[in-house]
This record gives C-alpha cells, structure tokens and sequence, in this order.
C-alpha cells in the first residue's frame, strides 16, 4: 500500500515521528537510511524574533537532506501558524506537519500542542489559515483527545478533512493520559473510518509484528515509529521489511550497528559543535548502550555520562562497544 500526500508519494508504511530533542538532522539521517518514508523535524516555532538562536538554527536546517521535507510547526493561534507555515518554506519545506499532539506541560501550558484539541472552533481557523497560508500539503499530527471523557480525534480528524489537511497521524493516548499505559487503537480506527484521506497510526509501535497487527486493527495506511527507534534505529528496517514481505528480516551485523552508532555520534558533533555536540551525544549513548547490553550498558553511562571532551567521549563509546 502506498501512502500519498499531495505529489509525493512515500516509498514505504513506516515513518519517523516528530520527538523534541531526538528527531534532529542527525537522527532523521539515520532513520532515512534504515528504511524511513518520511521523518518529520522536531517541532519549531518559525518566528522572527527566535530565527537567530542556535536552537531555531540547527532545527531549521535541512541541507542535503532527501525530499519530501516534512517541518512540524507548534503555536496557538491561527495567524501565528499560518506565519510559520510561510516561513517554513524558505527553508525547503516539502510538507509542512502541525503539531497537536505533544503532551508536555511547557507547551500545553501556552495552550499549544494537543492542548487545541480542547477547542474545536480554534482547530478549525487553524488548520484552514495553515492550509490557506501554503501551496505545499499539510498534515496534522495529533492524539486521541485531550482526556479518557473527551476523545474528539474523529470529529477533528473530520474538520481536518474538510479544512485541506492530507494527512493524519494519531498517538493512541490522550493528552492527559502522556507517554503512561498503553496506547489503544479503537480511536484510530474510529478515525480512519470516518475519513478519506491517509491515517497513521502511531504509540507503542514497538516490534514488526506489532506494526502489523495495528495496521491490520485500525486499517491505517500505515504506522509512525517514535520511542522505539531511541537506541535502535533498526526497528524501522525491521518493521519495513516485514510489512512489504511478511518475513522477518535478517538480524543487522552488530558490527554493522557499531558502525551506525560512532558515525551517528560523529554526526552530532560536527552538527551541533564539540561542546554542545558532547552533552546531546549522551542521551544517545545511553539509548544505544543499554539496547546492545542493558546491564553493562548502564555501568558504563555511570562511567562517560559526565565526559566533557568529545574526543574522549567517542573514544570511550568505541571502547565499550570494541569486545561487544
């Protein structure tokens, strides 16, 4: 099954989520080369006054990266994102994607995020200023509801329809219910039975065969990988060789992984430099190094988790990984 929006046609079911602080261009890069149809930015805010700083900067470039470009904007008003929208396309937006799915309480709190989705006159002017701002297809991503008594995701999905989004991706929990418990698919059932255009289906996308028996429940178009991919990107070329052929694919080298892994921390410290590149490595090192050997793994984050210098950061990390 192939999954279209607006002229681009996506070469896989399997799609990166949009992760705060895990989906920059060094991770998007390697989750591209294990099989990702589509990896969304982390979210940003493109306003004038936040364009200079260095977050705004690394999040915004997307150099040499392959098309489609997917940008995921956040913000609470209308004209707000409609602003970002516009901007995002001088900095190569293919897709523009609006968040309204991050829980966290620093956005919910600005009433941005899956916070909107307890107004849905204000999704409404959103999602048709957005869609009205760009010539580019729009996607939403969004959850559930914002609680257990409100799950409105079919009726926005429903405006969102209306209002020109081409694309739908829906976590399977609700704001208030965050990253706690499982995530249920009724409601993203619910959803793609109520509309025409592409559903993803997204929460606790966790191995292939659970990829298949969501896919196969909520008769989404196809499945967005966040969490499980922290620490081992591999699960996409996993679940996108099983769904395309039914079969499980053939283990990964671990050498091949090691490879992955140093060239994925290179990465972030050419990207980011070497003092900011340092401290963003660690939460990766930790993800890769608990994934290979979770007890070892954790005695030796004890050990390079404080490690200022890159050099010996990556010299550690090779270390550990040399007798794996």
């Amino acid at each position: 099954m192939s999954i279209q929006i607006g002229d681009h046609q996506l070469k896989s079911q399997v799609l990166l989520a949009p992760m705060a602080g895990t989906s920059d261009k060094p991770f998007r890069s390697i989750c591209r080369a294990q099989g990702a149809a589509l990896t969304t930015s982390e979210m940003v805010v493109i306003q004038h006054h936040l364009l200079n700083t260095n977050k705004s900067k690394h999040r915004l470039d997307f150099s040499g990266e392959p098309a489609p470009i997917s940008i995921q904007i956040a913000g609470s008003e209308a004209d707000e994102l409609a602003y970002s929208a516009k901007q995002a396309l001088a900095f190569g937006a293919d897709i523009i994607d609006i968040n309204m799915g991050c829980p966290a309480k620093k956005v919910c709190k600005k009433s941005a995020g899956s916070a909107l989705m307890q107004d849905e006159s204000l999704v409404k002017d959103i999602l048709t200023a957005v869609v009205s701002a760009v010539d580019i297809p729009v996607t939403l991503k969004m959850r559930t509801g914002w609680n257990v008594t409100n799950k409105n995701a079919p009726t926005i999905a429903k405006i969102a329809e209306d209002a020109g989004i081409q694309m739908l991706s829906v976590h399977g929990r609700t704001r208030e219910g965050k990253y706690n418990g499982m995530a249920e698919y009724d409601t993203i059932r619910k959803v793609k039975s109520s509309v025409n255009i592409p559903v993803i289906a997204n929460g606790d996308i966790t191995s292939a065969k659970k990829a298949e028996l969501v896919l196969d429940y909520t008769l989404a178009d196809g499945v967005m990988v966040g969490r499980a991919t922290q620490g081992n990107p591999w699960i996409i070329h996993e679940i996108e060789h099983y769904l395309k052929t039914g079969k499980k694919s053939a283990d990964i080298p671990l050498d091949v992984k090691k490879q992955t892994i140093l060239g994925h921390i290179t990465q972030i410290h050419q990207f980011y430099g070497e003092k900011l590149g340092t401290q963003l490595s660690r939460k990766h090192i930790f993800w890769y190094a608990t994934h290979l050997d979770k007890e070892s793994g954790q005695s030796f984050w004890k050990k390079v988790n404080k490690i200022t210098d890159h050099k010996l950061q990556y010299q550690l990390l090779e270390e550990f990984l040399q007798p794996l």
